[in-house]
């Protein structure tokens, strides 16, 4: 456990030192965010605030992980990590359009989808044939699990992977927001890994963890810099993998609530404004940006909404009791 605190400080402590360092270059670069034209006419202001910043926190977990490393006796958490930095690299490609071609718009739909796939594929097929995961499902509250078929779990399992990754990144949409809301989900998951004796593995959501903690030094309102797709693609791919590699995905409707309603907001705008010719759910979607129009500061979205996923990530806690006790 000690070893756990002291990465969480390092990851805190890295990723503030890198911050420091890599503001400027980002300023520099003039990798700066566009803003699109249908959101909320006040995020104006945020044009050419630097983005990538999750690089901060993307870095100083794998310092985190690389420096224990000689200690660790289990190879699950690089698992997760590779995965991760796989969903943040599709990310980065999606920045790197955007700064190039001065758009908000980077990779389509599509290919995000595609590659995030693939990604998802190989890290399932891998951790399979590694021993770290099985076809078992558990439900969480009355204890008990049962075996899929493999190839059933291997598409329901891409299906929550790629859509736990694209929620987390539609809540990146407000300073502070994803961040606020995946701090407690890391910390979940950094505990329930060390509850089963999984210490190795729960390293790394305690180094994320710590550097969430630095990175909204910099990402508060008003935010210094934004984590752009390749921060939130990264928070997603830990998150869905994490998730997999505890053997419990079905906790990410819980401990992910706040996410799974980002995302079935934008669907159901989408759906309802199709399906009634132009009426719209929602004053805006995702939910953050409803809550922004009905007149909710940026600040007390966030604090609600990391609230919230404090409170169900407590609950959560209670969903598992039958694997940690």
């Amino acid at each position: 456990m000690t070893r756990i605190l002291i990465t969480a400080a390092a990851g805190c402590i890295l990723t503030a030192g890198i911050g420091y360092l890599l503001l400027p270059v980002l300023r520099a670069l003039k990798a700066g965010q566009s803003i699109r034209e249908i959101g909320p006419t006040w995020h104006n202001g945020k044009a050419g605030t630097p983005m990538m910043g999750g690089l901060m926190f993307v870095f100083g977990t794998i310092l985190c992980l690389v420096g224990n490393f000689p200690a660790m006796s289990d190879d699950s958490p690089f698992y997760v990590l590779a995965l991760a930095l796989c969903f943040g690299l599709i990310g980065f490609l999606d920045d790197f359009t955007k700064v190039k071609f001065h758009r908000n718009l980077g990779l389509t739909t599509l290919q995000k989808a595609m590659l995030q796939m693939a990604v998802s594929a190989l890290f399932l097929y891998a951790m399979y044939r590694s021993g770290f995961m099985d076809t078992h499902l558990y439900i969480p509250f009355v204890n008990v699990s049962f075996r899929l078929h493999p190839i059933v779990y291997i598409f329901f399992a891409m299906f929550v992977m790629v859509g736990t990754d694209n929620a987390v990144n539609l809540t990146d949409g407000v300073d502070g927001l994803c961040a606020s809301v995946t701090l407690p989900v890391m910390v979940f998951f950094t505990a329930a890994a060390a509850a089963m004796g999984k210490y190795d593995l729960a390293l790394l959501p305690a180094a994320l963890a710590g550097g969430l903690v630095a990175y909204l030094f910099y990402n508060w309102h008003p935010a210094k810099v934004f984590m752009g797709d390749t921060g939130s693609l990264f928070l997603g791919g830990v998150v869905c993998a994490m998730a997999f590699a505890l053997e419990m995905p079905l906790i990410l409707i819980l401990v992910g609530f706040v996410y799974v309603c980002e995302a079935m907001s934008d669907i159901l705008q989408v759906s309802y404004f199709k399906a009634t010719h132009g009426k719209r759910l929602f004053k805006m979607a995702p939910i953050h940006h409803h809550f922004e129009m009905c007149g909710w500061k940026e600040e007390k979205i966030v604090l609600v909404f990391a609230g919230v996923t404090a409170a169900m990530c407590v609950l959560a806690w209670f969903g598992i009791a039958g694997l940690v006790s």
